[in-house]
């Protein structure tokens, strides 16, 4: 990034490589050579680590029982707990905060996120209005960046208006057309099997390119490895001359719902939450379900009459025990994709063109105004200003975050590439936040949501699989809380017969 100013941004990095199996804190031991100034946020990992590589833990004896436990305080946990406050249930969160992937930062009384930008339905925004969360309105359809030009509304008019050629501004109208014509909902099952790229044989390159850039960022998959129902029904909600942007957000994103979420929870049921414990195996019994955890440095088992797994498959099919194969095959399917969020904080405006802007050919796929909702209310006058960077990454790279040095060259790239290419932006961050996350979301490749995620989410007995890569068909918020609201059902169902 050069010799001057840059040399002593401040750089603070947060979050761990994995949200099971964190890295190790040794690796990020090393004394700096450069001149960055810089801070890390890490957490311990020795348990999560030997759950992993199968080591068998002593168990002691059930010191507790509660009638439902949920393992997992993002979004789907915590709205479990919401919806089982008549319940006597206790919450398990691995960390000290609460809210997953959704998750509220702020710098000098600027919030920003570290990921889940939108309410993007009324399942998600009616949870938020019941919390007494009014959404503001971001009344903006997504732009882009191409060749240094913003192109506001680019899948609407801002088609004609992108510096192209002719030939390729005609390629997106064509291909915008034909995937319109589409009836996703009834070819299904068809399209979900069907990678986009099906889609795009004899377009100009450059529609691919901006897809490759779109999907890393919303579904963490490259147009070859997309499921088409996923992508054609996107392309129609944006595209189709019945649009209408009706999503909302707040400063910090949806990490302003998670907190609200929680901070309701806390008000009349602080004690049914523990974070900090680290869960390292789950044990059907005949009546009940043991729950063996660590928390402070001791080991506790715990009996529920039922369990809810509000985290990843990826780490489920770890530790539950007698899964049948067909689901334990079907878990470990699903791939993950590293995804850093990398927060620019500027000492003076740099880009407020366009609430949500993709930038296809970058070291990050979109750029996020913080302040979006909030920067024309009168009397507001910040001393700052965050650019939010999404930065999905493939999964041979996440290795990079192993190390302090390579998770600064994330954001380093990233910083260098948004002054090179967002118009306007002529000057350096003062500091920049990188919130490292391992495998934060699902891939929504070709047959996950028809033929995976069902055998996924299938009650096992006394335990029930919510968390938003067990409902689909992408990870989003609205997933998360249907996956809850629909294993609460299921415990309900199973209560019945118990």
């Amino acid at each position: 990034m050069g010799s001057n100013r840059r040399d002593f941004i401040k750089f603070v990095v947060a979050g761990a490589v994995a949200s099971g199996c964190p890295i190790d804190l040794t690796q990020l031991a090393q004394a700096a050579t450069h001149p960055i100034r810089h801070k890390l946020d890490t957490e311990e990992n020795v348990i999560c680590h030997k759950v992993r590589d199968g080591v068998q833990f002593e168990r002691p004896p059930v010191s507790g029982r509660h009638e439902l436990v949920i393992i997992g305080g993002g979004m789907s946990g915590m709205t479990a707990a919401y919806r089982s406050l008549d319940r006597d249930f206790l919450l398990l969160e691995k960390e000290s905060y609460w809210g997953g992937n959704a998750y509220e930062m702020e710098f000098e009384g600027n919030y920003y996120a570290t990921g889940a930008a939108f309410v993007e339905s009324d399942v998600a925004g009616g949870l938020a209005k019941e919390l007494g969360l009014a959404p503001l309105p971001i009344s903006n359809w997504d732009g882009s960046i191409i060749k240094g030009e913003f192109v506001a509304d680019f899948w609407g008019a801002g088609i004609d208006k992108a510096p192209y050629p002719d030939t390729v501004k005609e390629s997106f109208k064509k291909f915008r057309s034909e995937m319109m014509k589409i009836d996703f909902q009834k070819r299904a099952v068809e399209l979900d099997n069907l990678p986009f790229t099906h889609f795009m044989n004899g377009y100009s390159p450059e529609v691919k390119q901006w897809w490759d850039c779109y999907g890393p960022s919303n579904w963490a998959t490259l147009a070859a490895e997309t499921s088409s129902l996923v992508a054609i029904g996107e392309l129609q909600g944006i595209a189709g001359d019945d649009r209408k942007d009706d999503r909302t957000t707040w400063p910090g994103g949806l990490g302003a719902l998670s907190k609200k979420l929680a901070d309701k929870l806390r008000e009349t049921h602080s004690d049914r939450l523990l974070g900090g414990c680290t869960v390292v195996a789950i044990s059907p019994q005949k009546k009940e379900v043991n729950v063996t955890y660590m928390r402070h440095g001791q080991m506790k088992t715990i009996a529920a009459k039922a369990v809810i797994m509000a985290i990843p498959k990826y780490i489920t099919a770890r530790l539950v025990e007698g899964l049948p194969p067909a689901q334990i095959e079907a878990m470990r399917k699903i791939r993950y994709a590293p995804y850093p969020v990398v927060n620019l904080i500027y000492d003076q405006p740099v880009f407020n063109k366009g609430y949500d802007t993709w930038c296809p050919g970058n070291s990050f796929t979109d750029v996020i105004v913080a302040d979006w909702t909030i920067r024309n209310q009168a009397g507001y006058a910040p001393k700052h200003h965050i650019l939010t960077c999404y930065t999905p990454m493939r999964e041979t790279d996440r290795t990079l975050f192993l190390t302090e040095e390579g998770t600064i060259s994330v954001a380093k790239r990233v910083a260098r590439d948004v002054r090179k290419n967002i118009p306007g932006c002529v000057v350096d961050p003062v500091e920049v936040h990188i919130f490292r996350r391992g495998h934060p979301m699902f891939m929504v490749t070709p047959g996950n949501f028809t033929h995976t995620l069902p055998i996924v989410r299938k009650p096992f007995d006394r335990v029930f699989f919510a968390n938003t890569d067990s409902q689909g068909p992408v990870s989003t918020t609205t997933g998360a809380i249907q996956a809850a609201e629909r294993c609460i059902q299921e415990v309900a169902d199973r209560m019945k017969k118990a």
